[in-house]
């Protein structure tokens, strides 16, 4: 059983509160009700936290209609974000004419031979910036993000050296990071070196809701197509746990 650790910000100041990047996704929703439990979750009836999620035309976008209930259930603010689609081209999550990968046998192997045709090219920089813009605004102390480097090494923007190269971004672009060198902004990502299982494990202990939540990149009249990566690797990681997965 994994251990749900305080992953709360360690700083001078007391705690300010977090601004949490939510697609409605298990990782996600698993990551947010961790920034919930860190800033006094369930016993706060207020929590200093803003969930920030984007509409980019993805082909997934019900994953939109799940995050907003699930920011409604714990009463926190929720920002959704219109971008252009046309800011991510290249990609099977937004162009029509790309077919979401199913049934990849390199998904286990711990090797890709490329990266998948669902990365979006620079979608958490993106992210991370507007996430960015929004803490330091809000006079907010975090930023929680859901990525993980195990079941995703394919994709560049969710490996630890992407994350430490924008948290020193942040550091020496932001006027909290200069003003304040030993109190910045913190990019929050206690996901990324766990296991869909231990995700689910993690989401369970913090309550998190994940009957909500949606994980498929390709639905088909809203429901999960089950063979593509984010489906294979939800299923598996039930599976693993002899569980049935909740949102089916």
């Amino acid at each position: 059983m994994v251990s749900v650790k305080d992953s709360s910000p360690k700083s001078k100041s007391e705690k300010k509160g977090a601004v949490v990047l939510l697609s409605g996704g298990l990782d996600s929703t698993t990551c947010l009700y961790l920034a919930a439990k860190d800033y006094g979750y369930p016993k706060s009836k207020h929590l200093p936290l803003l969930a920030l999620s984007f509409d980019y035309s993805q082909k997934h976008k019900i994953e939109l209609i799940k995050s907003k209930k699930i920011a409604k259930l714990l009463g926190i603010k929720h920002v959704i974000q219109k971008l252009d689609p046309g800011f991510f081209l290249g990609s099977s999550l937004t162009e029509k004419k790309i077919k979401v990968r199913k049934n990849a046998k390199s998904l286990f192997s711990g090797i890709e031979e490329e990266i998948p045709n669902t990365y979006v090219p620079g979608r958490n920089i993106l992210f991370l910036s507007f996430a960015l813009s929004l803490a330091e605004g809000h006079g907010y102390d975090s930023i929680y993000i859901g990525v993980n480097a195990l079941d995703y090494s394919g994709y560049p923007d969710c490996r630890p050296e992407f994350i430490e190269s924008f948290q020193k971004m942040a550091d020496l672009g932001t006027k909290k990071g200069v003003s304040e060198a030993d109190d910045s902004i913190q990019i929050k990502t206690p996901l990324l070196r766990l296991g869909k299982k231990e995700i689910i494990e993690l989401g369970i202990q913090v309550g998190a809701p994940l009957h909500l939540t949606h994980s498929c990149y390709d639905p088909i009249k809203g429901k999960p197509c089950g063979k593509c990566d984010s489906c294979t690797l939800r299923n598996k990681g039930f599976a693993e746990l002899g569980m049935t997965d909740p949102s089916l």
